[in-house]
């Protein structure tokens, strides 16, 4: 089965990287804008071989790796492949999507969104192992057709992910506190110290705490600007809540409300009890 991954980033060339465990079973192609993308997951064995668009248009499936908006395009560009063609979207937002998808086409996809990853890009940030026992949820899955539902549930058992089910509105709710809200807290952090003027002297001071809340605003700019685009109504929900509850501290702190600053902590520590 010939397999063609459209980005050979993180995400794609660590799909690759899966995949190719299962040398007699996938054939793996590889594509991207980026010329030395493609050279380096040749170089670093992410791929069996790389080739242009038209080639990946004749693949038996093809899997999209790439920024959000961009997947909303180059699905619309695979208009025409063989009925019998599944492609698998991994974009990190999903409503749109799912309803941006050709209805001719509609059957052939299946859109899903791997809960994993690392605030680097690029195939030399390829991971062996970056999906497994990872979460992959599979949106709107009634609308996918029954041989692209097969295919594709057969390659997430490959690469060891665990399948949830969902539908794509919901998703995108879910995914705004737990992944795109946080995202956007850690890049407010990361600018509010280095809008200090002792900026290098505050974080010369970093622990782990601060690493820890500061590590994912090294992700791609160009990948979550697409993403808080695209989920921005309850990205901006998200958001507001995060903010009740900083401006809570704040008074708390402000008033001197020990006591009650301590039990909304105690709060916040049953959060682990259900991790």
């Amino acid at each position: 089965m010939d397999i063609g991954i459209v980005g050979l980033g993180l995400m794609g060339g660590s799909l690759g990287l899966a995949l190719k465990s299962f040398p007699k079973r996938y054939h793996i192609i590889g594509y991207d804008h980026n010329r030395e993308h493609m050279r380096d997951a040749i170089e670093l064995k992410l791929v069996d071989e790389v080739g242009d668009f038209e080639t990946i248009r004749g693949c038996d499936v093809i899997i999209l790796t790439i920024p959000v908006d961009a997947i909303v395009e180059t699905i619309k560009m695979l208009n025409g492949v063989s009925r019998d063609t599944t492609i698998i979207d991994f974009g990190s937002s999903k409503a749109k999507i799912s309803e941006s998808i050709p209805k001719s086409l509609r059957r052939n996809v299946v859109t899903a969104h791997p809960m994993t990853g690392t605030e680097k890009f690029g195939p030399r940030a390829s991971l062996e192992g970056l999906y497994t026992n990872k979460i992959m949820v599979v949106c709107d899955i009634d609308k996918s057709g029954k041989l692209q539902k097969r295919v594709a549930l057969k390659l997430f058992r490959d690469i060891k992910s665990k399948v949830v089910f969902m539908d794509a509105r919901e998703h995108d709710r879910h995914a705004a506190f737990i992944s795109h809200m946080p995202h956007a807290v850690s890049y407010s952090i990361a600018n509010s110290v280095m809008k200090q003027e002792d900026a290098k002297n505050i974080v010369a001071l970093a622990g782990g705490g601060f690493r820890d809340m500061s590590r994912i605003a090294k992700s791609s700019p160009d990948m979550w600007e697409d993403i808080f685009r695209q989920n921005r109504e309850n990205l901006l929900r998200a958001i507001e809540a995060f903010h009740r509850e900083l401006i809570l501290c704040r008074d708390m702190i402000e008033n001197r409300e020990w006591d009650r600053l301590h039990k909304w902590m105690e709060e916040a520590n049953t959060l682990h009890d259900i991790l």
